[in-house]
């Protein structure tokens, strides 16, 4: 039991619980204060403007018209009939009158009158009398806390339709949330005639965008819902409304609402719900059937639905934003209130609790299998599903109809990858970096020569050289190490490095450093060496050699293949013994070194293994048979440099006729034309692996032709 415990497993086991448990405190204790707020209010609108068209319910928004008053309307008044705004209300009158003639089931205005017209009182009369002819018309006024003209339900305004049933103490516990101190209320002709009375007045959240709205009000001793919802109630009266713990229930069916009364809307992308019409249009129509002509649009487009008023004009200052838009007429937000009712279809809050449950499971999760698995690609395996999970079980619930926080879970789940990581590093990491500090540093025998005789150089300085340089990198290596013991891992490394570094010592190059299984070298220095590019490519190709030959015994070993990247530059750069009075190293730094280092990383692009630079090749002349590979930009540089692969002789001759073909679709792509050059690399992709990068980065420009080509293929990783 006791060396159950004692275990790699276990402990790394308890490993993970404690990342989780620090990820999961962390995040709560950021959310407890709202600090997190914003972040998940703008990962809401991330999901409804992702998941909107996923999750519509249809059947019940084709009876929703919209009448808006936009800037052709107020253009076409101007020019038509010489009307400037603010418009006399008896052509409001005119378009509660077409909609009347239509046979609407409702309409509301979601424009306040609180002022008798500047037209005159006959004005206001006329259009009082399109609101009692009509019947059903639901008028607007405006409930605030510090804004608004009354402080109670004035004496001589009808008093509203609607007295919710409900449980004394939910009415109690919704009242405390619902209710407002001020209010303005519309001129008499309107609050007569109106079935009833809707607020018009909405708060949004914190950030300026409107999610959610409290679909019922109080006010003075009376009940005022919200504007959407009073022109559901103008069509049916016969419906009974009532309150039940955070529910409200209308006839049958259920609305939840939050903590603060609100409910939560269901956005829809108003191309997809909307019929809209545009007041100059209706009123034209109005204009004609009054004059015995035949209407632009037939009333009966308005048969048996419920029509909305408003403004969309940016000049009238109604335009809101909403998870969808940032730019959104505040009276659709009241025809998406009335849609989600016949809908069914608000949003639910979660309960913090269930939100708590589902952090704490996503943490575990994500500290327990990050920190049991060892291979790379496992573990970025569980790190990516790690990450997504969050996303897709919030994604799952706003299907299903509920909000469940993102971004505490999300974040629980960086935090705890973050200590994972942490907490791998601060332990097995430890025996790893043994491993590679064993191996940082080996000198040539050259160089010891060279400060036995000149023991001078013991001390800080340096000298401009012009230097070879050697990167060399295994492919793969990370991914190889975890999966063997410190003692094989050891045994593998001295051998690959100890034949390596014996032919850089044969071509007299330097080992400047280990870094890991990484080996840096140089020529030229502390010894100067004609032929420096030569003995360093020399050494590079017959690394690659000997790699082939102990490939075979490496395999047995890790089950895989043992390759390697090797990147050669030349260039000045400074050299000499570099550090403290104290310890010191005999190393490069420059441009020239951050290049060979760029050349190793390119490979892999082009999927091959030894590239030397065109400053390189200049100075070996034709020691060796090279290929072009391309002209590339690296990262952190302007200028663009032309890449090769050297080889030997019999290699040269054993390639050549896909060389050829490589060096032909070499010229085709320069050129810009990418459908040749494709069909040359095409024909070799199965034998040369540049060549099927050649393929890829083609096909890439044929789909995205780039605006200006100079042939350069531009890395964007080191």
């Amino acid at each position: 039991m006791l060396n159950r415990f004692k275990s790699p497993t276990y402990r790394k086991l308890l490993q993970g619980l404690l990342a989780s448990l620090v990820g999961f405190s962390v995040a709560v204790l950021l959310w407890i204060p709202g600090w997190l707020d914003l972040w998940e209010l703008r990962s809401w609108d991330w999901r409804v403007n992702l998941l909107e068209g996923w999750t519509e319910k249809t059947g019940t928004d084709n009876k929703v018209r919209l009448i808006l008053l936009d800037q052709n309307s107020l253009d076409w008044a101007k020019q038509t009939n010489d009307l400037a705004w603010p418009w006399p209300r008896e052509v409001y009158g005119k378009i509660v009158d077409f909609c009347h003639r239509g046979g609407a089931r409702s309409v509301g205005f979601d424009v306040l009158f609180t002022e008798p017209s500047a037209y005159g009182v006959e004005d206001d009369r006329l259009f009082g009398e399109a609101i009692l002819n009509c019947g059903k018309f639901a008028g607007a006024m405006f409930l605030g806390e510090t804004t608004g003209e009354f402080q109670g339900w004035p004496a001589g305004v009808k008093k509203n339709p609607l007295v919710p049933a409900g449980r004394e103490g939910d009415t109690a516990r919704f009242l405390e949330k619902a209710t407002y101190k001020r209010a303005s209320f519309p001129i008499p002709e309107i609050s007569e005639h109106a079935f009833l009375l809707a607020n018009v007045h909405m708060n949004p959240d914190m950030d300026g965008v409107y999610r959610r709205v409290p679909l019922l009000n109080h006010f003075g001793d009376q009940w005022v819902p919200a504007l959407g919802f009073g022109v559901y109630l103008t069509a049916h009266p016969e419906k009974n409304v009532s309150i039940e713990k955070n529910t409200l229930v209308v006839g049958n069916n259920p609305i939840p609402f939050d903590s603060q009364g609100r409910s939560i809307l269901r956005f829809k992308q108003p191309s997809r719900f909307t019929h809209a019409y545009s007041a100059a249009s209706i009123l034209q129509s109005e204009l004609k059937i009054l004059q015995g002509e035949k209407p632009d649009i037939d009333p009966q487009v308005f048969r048996d639905c419920y029509v909305f008023f408003g403004f969309s004009a940016p000049g009238l200052m109604d335009l809101r934003s909403i998870p969808l838009s940032g730019i959104y007429p505040g009276v659709m937000i009241h025809q998406t209130i009335l849609d989600n009712i016949l809908s069914g279809s608000f949003i639910r809050e979660t309960p913090n609790a269930v939100s708590l449950v589902v952090t704490l499971l996503l943490v575990l999760f994500a500290g327990v299998f990050s920190s049991l698995v060892t291979q790379i690609y496992k573990t970025a395996a569980i790190y990516l599903v790690s990450l997504c999970m969050p996303l897709a079980v919030c994604s799952l619930a706003y299907a299903r109809g509920f909000w469940l926080p993102l971004v505490v879970p999300e974040t629980g789940v960086v935090l705890t990858l973050v200590s994972a990581g942490l907490l791998y590093y601060g332990t097995e990491g430890r025996q790893k970096r043994f491993i590679k500090n064993a191996f940082q540093q080996y000198l040539s025998p050259a160089v010891i020569e060279e400060l036995i005789a000149n023991p001078e150089r013991l001390k800080l300085g340096g000298e401009r050289r012009e230097l070879s340089i050697f990167f060399s990198d295994l492919e793969g290596f990370t991914g190889i190490s975890e999966k063997l013991s410190p003692e094989e891992l050891t045994s593998i490394l001295n051998e690959y490095l100890s034949a390596m570094t014996e032919i850089i010592h044969e071509e007299g190059g330097t080992v400047d450093k280990y870094e890991g299984d990484a080996i840096i070298a140089f020529w030229n220095a502390p010894l100067l060496q004609e032929d420096h590019a030569v003995r360093c490519v020399r050494a590079a190709l017959r690394c690659q050699e000997k790699l082939a030959e102990l490939r075979p015994s490496f395999r047995k070993k890790i089950d895989g293949d043992l390759k390697m990247r090797i990147g050669v530059n030349t260039g000045v750069v400074v050299v000499g013994n570099m550090g403290s009075k104290t310890r010191f190293d005999y190393t490069m730094m420059g441009d020239s070194v951050n290049l060979a280092s760029r050349l190793e990383g390119i490979n892999k692009e082009f999927g091959s293994y030894t590239m030397i630079s065109q400053f390189t090749l200049d100075r070996i002349g034709d020691a060796f048979p090279v290929r072009q590979l391309s002209r590339v930009r690296v990262v952190g540089k302007k200028e663009a440099v032309t890449v090769f692969e050297p080889m030997f002789a019999e290699d040269y001759e054993t390639r050549r006729e896909t060389i050829k073909k490589f060096e032909k679709g070499l010229q085709s792509y320069y050129r810009g034309d990418f459908k040749a050059a494709l069909a040359e690399f095409l024909v070799i992709e199965d034998t040369d692996a540049p060549a099927r990068a050649y393929v890829a980065k083609c096909r890439e420009l044929l789909s995205e032709e780039p605006q200006s080509w100079d042939g350069t293929w531009v890395m964007t990783r080191k």
